[in-house]
Formats: C-alpha cells, structure tokens, sequence
C-alpha cells in the first residue's frame, strides 16, 4: 500500500510538472510563436551572454568592455533571429545587459540610442503615421492612386502599387506597416485573376514586387520610411558628428529608385507576364474607391501639416532647422485642439512602441560596439579578406559576404545595427570612404530577397499564400545579384559625383 501511494505521489508530481511545462508551451503557441524556436533561443541567447561574458578568454586585441559588448552583440542577434522575446523588451533590455555586463559605465550612455535625433524622428514619424491611419487617409491615398491609374495590365498593377508605396513612405515609417497596410488590396486585385498557369505567375510577380521590393526600395530613398536608415544616420552621428538631412539622405539614395525598373523587368522576364491583363480590375476598384467617404476638413487640414512638415524637411538647408525640430514642429501642429476627433487611444494603439524601443537598444548597442573597441576589432576579422584589393572587389566580397549572413537573420535592423558599426571601422583600414563604404555594403542588406523569412515584409507577402519559398529564391538570387552589381556600377560612382568617391578617405564631407 505504501508504495502504491508513493508511486501516486510520484505520478501527481510528474504531471505538476508536466502540466507546468506544457503551460509555457501552450502560451508561447497562443502567441503565435514556435515553443521549440523560441524557447531555444531565449535559452541559447542567454547562455552565448553568459559564455562570453565570464568562460571565454580575453581575445588577444579586444578589451575587457569590448568582450562584454559582444556578449551583448550575441544576446541580442540570436534574440531577434529566434524572436524569443518582443522586440521592444529586447530594446530595453539592452541597456540593461550594456551596464551589468560592464560594457558601458555610465547609464546616460547605455540609453544614448533613446535620446539620439535618430529616435526623435522615429518616434515622432511612428506617431505621425498612426494619425494618417486612424484618419484612414492611408487607405484613401491607396485607391485613389489605383483608382486614378484605370490598371488593366500586369505591368500596370506593380507601377501603380510602387506609386502608393513610395507615397506612403513619406507618411509611414517602415516597409512592415506598408506592407500589412496594401496586403489586402493586392489580395482583392489577385482574386480578378483566375486560375490558368499563366495567371498564377502574374499573382506571383505582382505579390512579390509589389509587396515586397516595392515596400524595401521606395523606403531606401526617404529618411523615415526604413529604420536601418536611422540606424546608419544615428551612427555616423556619434562616430563621425555628421548630420545627414532628410533632403541630403534622399539627394544621396533616389538613383536605388532604378533598383525597381531592374527588377521588375526581370520577373517579368521570369513569370512571363508581358501580355497578361487583367479582367474587370477598373471596376472592382471604382467600386471600392465609391465606398470613400468625402475628404473631411479635417483630413484636409492634416494633410496640410504633413505637407508643411516634409516641405521643411526638404529645405532644411535654408532655414537651418534640423529635421529632428522640424518633426517635433509638426507633431505639436497635428494636436492643435479640434483638428481630429478620434481620441488619443487610437493613435496610442497604432503607434508601434515596440518597434521604436527596439530601435532604441539598437542604437544604443551600436555606439557601445564603436566606444568600447568591438568593432575594431571585429573588423581586423574581417580586414584579411578585403584587404589588398581593389575597391570594387573589396565591395564586392564584403556584400557577397553580407547576403550570406542574412540567410540567417529575420530583422534587416538587427543586421543593421551589427554591420554598420563593423564597416564604418574596416574603412580606414582598407583606404576607403567612411561613409560611402558603410552605406553601399548596408545597403545591400535591404535587398536580402533569398528567403522570405530575411525580411519581415516578405514573410508579409508569404502569407498570402501565392508564391512558394522555391518560387521566391528562383527570382531572388538573381535579384540580390542585381543589387551587388547595381551598388558598384551605379551608386559607387553617383556618391562620387556628389564628392564622396568610396575610393577615396580623405575627401571632405560635401555637404
């Protein structure tokens, strides 16, 4: 009898912790998440932190601060790969791991990425665009512009699509929300479409360029419409006291518009797609734009805000307003009492707050790789193999080296955040420009279209369930092998027109 009872304890006990267990499994699942992933990777996130910080040696160059940067470094990319916590607990947890891992001594400095200009301009952008969509004039800009464009052709489609995502790069920060925002309507325009196997193809062509690279490429050109831009701006801030302008950035990015016409004359080619039309597609969206109603005063007067705000932006250089200023200036106008009726819960709760912490940790992540001697050192690594080349080649190999690094990684500000401080460090040491090195290998990172899940916007556009991961890397490698060519051939020599040759260290900043 004794045993039998102590066998009932035993069991009792076993399926406590069973049942303990299973409750992480079956909240992680309700979260939409993977238990397996995600549990290994907070488990493996936090041993890497602890491995490096306190069993590996001192590797022979790096200092103490800089060995606790990287176990920070390490934390934090196998976090936002496994997405074991949300990003913005990631975000804030950084500063944390920053002081009490001895990377950084002083806590004002731990959070410095929270109080850049580079996170005012976020901020202030998540905000602006959260009042765009509780006034639906995003949706309103959306058909409008389809509406206008009478589409009747595959070709049609994708340009007018590139039309709204580059309109709406200028009111909402980041190709994600983009992305979430015209799933639905390039959904609606796909169900015209029947079933042929020419069909399928032109749904394939329109989901991909028109979600995904449009949404990546029309962000690349505008300050605020791509956080790795921020990331970048941030950095070269506090490593090089430069300011970049939202007019200069765009001066210097616009010709990656070219990127688009490349790549979609090549899905065409691939998905065939030339002469396909499309039945009935006018009237299904002169219906859908009827069902608009009338532009309100008060979106008038919101959209006269935002068109004051970016015609400040745009001529920052003669009124000497930086474009932090410029957006708070605008914000305040947008709250001017009676201008909007919805309450301020419907702008909180669009606000991506998890987004701009995450931005935050980033940053401050990325000045702590700089000041602590980590990137130095990450890039005497990596010097050997781009050393002793010619420009163009050691480009070349460093973003043929970049895209094979993001097979792995989901968050392009994640691979922001860790390449950028690397560059901007290996630059002098191979005799090239600061500045027009780092950004030509940090851009090719935008165009990481190998595997949907490199891009959260792709991993948007997959779960319209039209186009396979095969389908996606036939198109992609030939697309991310547009983009090398394209940064060496075209943007190499337009930052050396506007006088920051990347062949050449010393020439003066020219703006």
């Amino acid at each position: 009898m004794r045993e039998v009872i102590q066998e009932s304890k035993a069991g009792a006990l076993s399926n406590q912790s069973t049942g303990f267990f299973r409750q992480f499994v079956d909240n992680i699942a309700a979260s939409g998440r993977k238990p397996s992933k995600t549990l290994g990777g907070f488990f493996l996130a936090w041993a890497a932190f602890f491995l490096i910080l306190l069993v590996m040696p001192m590797p022979e160059g790096l200092t103490a601060a800089g060995k606790a940067t990287l176990a920070v470094v390490a934390w934090a990319c196998i976090t936002w790969i496994s997405e074991a916590v949300p990003v913005g607990v990631s975000g804030v947890t950084i500063p944390m791991l920053l002081i009490l891992s001895g990377a950084v001594e002083k806590f004002p400095k731990a959070v410095g990425g929270f109080t850049s200009t580079a996170a005012f301009i976020c901020l202030v952008a998540f905000i602006l665009a959260a009042i765009i969509q509780a006034a639906g004039i995003d949706r309103r800009i959306a058909l409008t512009v389809l509406h206008k464009m009478r589409i009747k052709k595959v070709g049609g489609i994708i340009w007018s699509m590139f039309g709204v995502n580059f309109l709406l790069s200028l009111i909402v920060p980041g190709a994600n929300p983009r992305g979430a925002l015209l799933l639905p309507i390039i959904n609606g325009i796909n169900r015209l479409f029947g079933e042929t196997p020419e069909e399928q193809e032109a749904k394939k062509h329109i989901v991909i360029q028109s979600l995904v690279y449009a949404s990546m490429i029309s962000g690349m050109c505008i300050l605020t419409a791509h956080l790795p831009n921020l990331v970048i701006v941030g950095l070269f801030q506090s490593e090089l006291a430069l300011n970049i302008s939202y007019f200069n950035w765009f001066l210097m990015q616009w010709p990656y518009l070219g990127m688009f016409v490349l790549t979609h004359f090549w899905l065409r080619y691939y998905f065939k797609t030339k002469n396909i039309t499309i039945q009935g597609g006018s009237e299904v969206l002169e219906k859908q734009y009827k069902t608009l109603p009338k532009t309100s005063q008060s979106e008038w007067l919101i959209l006269a805000v935002f068109a004051f705000t970016a015609l400040m932006w745009m001529t920052e250089g003669r009124h000497k307003i930086k474009s932090h200023d410029v957006a708070l200036i605008g914000l305040v106008l947008l709250f001017i009492p009676g201008l909007f009726s919805f309450k301020w819960k419907e702008i909180q709760d669009r606000t991506i707050w998890g987004t701009f912490l995450m931005l935050g940790g980033a940053l401050s992540m990325s000045s702590a790789m700089g000041s602590s001697g980590l990137a130095q050192w990450l890039s005497d690594i990596v010097h050997p193999l781009a050393a002793g080349h010619p420009w163009w080649l050691a480009l070349l190999i460093l973003m043929a080296g970049t895209h094979f690094i993001r097979l792995g990684m989901l968050s392009n500000v994640a691979a922001i955040t860790l390449f950028a401080p690397i560059l901007l460090a290996l630059a002098p040491k191979l005799g090239l420009h600061p500045v027009a090195f780092t950004m030509l290998v940090a851009d090719t990172d935008t165009f990481a279209y190998i595997l949907p899940t490199q891009v959260t916007v792709a991993v948007i556009a997959y779960s319209s369930g039209t186009f396979s991961m095969t389908d996606y890397a036939k198109v992609g490698w030939v697309s991310v092998l547009i983009a090398i060519a394209y940064g060496i051939l075209v943007m190499a020599p337009w930052y050396a027109f506007l006088g920051i040759p990347v062949w050449n260290p010393n020439a003066p900043w020219p703006f």
